[in-house]
């Protein structure tokens, strides 16, 4: 059942998707080398040539400045339906572009995250192999959020491909 909630945030979320595939597709090609330049006619390369899943989420204007190095993913619906988080954490997603927009319809501070690194370092602080500084916050809608502290994952792997 698709609610009238998600209809509309969805609606909102979409108007930045030009804006995120700009972003994100200027990470997924670089410039090939000299010599398949001469010999195949090739000046571009895709960085992965497998199917790369990339979850989109852009926060409304008013975060940015409040919470400089967190990104969020819902955790908790009142329909108790699965959320983004599980299914991050069941291994859903390569790649996961997060930014928060403005109040001029643009997008300001955004990470490209690897969603593989994210779900490693999950694991490692389980374990008590990092600090992952991370916490729930609870809207009055019903709905739940993990906030995550990006300065607070580790270096190796790398989770932050770029940042903007």
């Amino acid at each position: 059942m698709i609610t009238h909630d998600y209809e509309q945030n969805r609606s909102w979320s979409d108007q930045f998707i030009p804006q995120i595939k700009n972003i994100v597709g200027s990470h997924l090609l670089q410039a090939a080398p000299d010599v398949l330049d001469m010999r195949q006619a090739t000046d571009l390369l895709m960085l992965d040539g497998k199917d790369l899943r990339i979850a989109a989420r852009v926060r409304r204007p008013g975060y940015a400045d409040r919470f400089p190095h967190q990104f969020t993913i819902r955790s908790a619906i009142p329909s108790g339906g699965k959320t983004e988080l599980a299914k991050i954490v069941e291994g859903h997603g390569d790649w996961m572009f997060y930014a928060h927009s403005n109040e001029f319809g643009g997008l300001q501070r955004w990470w490209l995250i690897d969603l593989r690194a994210f779900r490693a370092a999950l694991i490692r602080d389980r374990f008590g192999e990092s600090k992952v500084r991370w916490g729930q916050q609870s809207n009055p809608d019903g709905t739940q959020f993990a906030w995550f502290d990006v300065r607070s994952f580790p270096t190796e792997p790398r989770m932050i491909i770029a940042a903007g």
